[in-house]
């Protein structure tokens, strides 16, 4: 139904996921009037699914300095608005509200609940109890705009008017959720400059049959390097997970961005090091006291007791001139190096990047040249505010994204 809503609202906020609610919850706060205005049917769709549903809040990093080196060529215009809202004041906006936190491996901070859901429940309470409105099944068509001012919305509900308009609709990351860059859309035709999305920390395919029979098996201290036309690249160190498709996981996600760099010159192959912290003649002499004590087995039946747990059968596919059905005293000294060599670097080609669908942040957004990041206002229009995946800030997994979130959604909702 059409509305003839001739209501002028102090804020009107485009987009109710995680950078918009905080801008909701904060500009309310104030005892200004505030519209969430969204297509999706309930807000924080994207919110909820965050961290396989866990909701890895933010990162504890204590350095601010290596914190935001994390966010690349981002970094120097970001030591302003952490200042106002950084990490501590995220914990003190949830703990404050009754949502205990706790800092788990690689600093990455979760609600003692490990649920997302109560995450998304705490700021809606926090919007509810502000008397927030929030209009949601509604598709914004157009942002009409007047002498650098932004006077009204048109959606399919109607026109809405207010003082100040906030962006916040998410980039391009699981669409299923409602980012199909719509806000990239309308900044542009409003003149600024926006960099096209691509996916970012997003899971790789390859085409090895091996890689895909492990899916669901996760290997926690790897050390994998990358080739380009045989030459190598760049070398991580930590956890894989590897899927139907290929791989994924915190050290293949955060790798990710530079992998896409490498598959646009040429040729992008890996090897992973299942012992990373043993070198070959050392974990030759481990394989010989193995032997040693199994003489009178199959190798298929003492593979298992060398592979990473769990990858035995898989791995015997990639090496078919290794006989796993011969006994282990028949194996020879050449045959025992390829073994050696071949959990020293287990050959992977890679294909491609996973989509959007499949991407924890889509990268581009607006340029940071164009946005005035004390107080996130558009440097082209006065009474517009632009948050989170908007942005063009490059970021890893692990909190950072959400911390962006936070921080662009809690200054937006303050000045707006």
């Amino acid at each position: 139904m059409r509305e003839n809503n001739n209501k002028i609202w102090d804020v009107i906020i485009i987009g109710g996921g995680a950078s918009g609610m905080m801008a909701g919850s904060i500009a309310s706060s104030c005892g200004k009037s505030v519209l969430i205005i969204d297509k999706n049917k309930s807000l924080g769709e994207k919110l909820k699914i965050t961290g396989g549903g866990r909701c890895n809040i933010t990162n504890n990093e204590p350095d601010l300095h290596k914190f935001l080196k994390i966010y690349g060529d981002g970094a120097p215009f970001l030591y302003s608005p952490f200042s106002i809202f950084g990490v501590k004041d995220t914990f003190n906006y949830f703990e404050s509200r009754g949502l205990s936190l706790v800092t788990q491996a690689r600093n990455r901070v979760f609600p003692v609940t490990e649920k997302a859901s109560d995450v998304y429940e705490v700021i809606l309470k926090d919007l509810k109890k502000n008397n927030v409105s929030i209009k949601s099944n509604c598709v914004v068509k157009k942002i009409n705009t007047n002498n650098n001012l932004i006077e009204s919305v048109e959606t399919d509900s109607g026109l809405f008017y207010s003082k100040s308009f906030i962006l916040a609709t998410g980039g391009m990351s699981h669409p299923e959720t409602g980012s199909t860059g719509d806000g990239f859309k309308w900044l542009k035709n409003m003149g600024h400059s926006v960099r096209n999305p691509t996916p970012n920390i997003v899971p790789l395919a390859v085409s090895d049959t091996w890689v895909k029979n492990l899916a669901g098996v996760s290997l926690s201290f790897m050390k994998i390097t990358f080739f380009l036309e045989g030459k190598k690249q760049f070398s991580k160190l930590g956890k894989i997970l590897f899927t139907h498709f290929g791989l994924s996981g915190p050290l293949i996600l955060n790798s990710s961005r530079n992998i896409a760099l490498l598959l646009e010159k040429g040729d992008v192959k890996a090897y992973i090091d299942a012992y990373p912290d043993t070198n070959e003649g050392k974990l030759e002499e481990s394989i010989i006291k193995t032997f040693d004590a199994n003489k009178n087995k199959t190798l298929r039946t003492v593979f298992k007791d060398i592979a990473p747990e769990g990858t035995a059968k898989a791995i015997e596919e990639i090496d078919l001139s290794i006989d796993f059905n011969m006994k282990v005293h028949s194996i020879t000294k050449d045959d025992r190096k390829k073994i050696v060599r071949l959990l020293k670097a287990l050959p992977i080609s890679v294909t491609h990047l996973m989509g959007y669908e499949r991407s924890v942040v889509a990268d581009g957004g607006v340029s940071l040249k164009e946005i005035d990041m004390k107080t996130m206002s558009s440097k082209l229009y006065k009474n517009l505010f632009i948050t989170g995946d908007l942005i063009d800030i490059n970021r890893n997994s692990g909190g950072y994204s959400l911390q962006i979130c936070w921080t662009t959604g809690y200054i937006a909702g303050i000045s707006a």
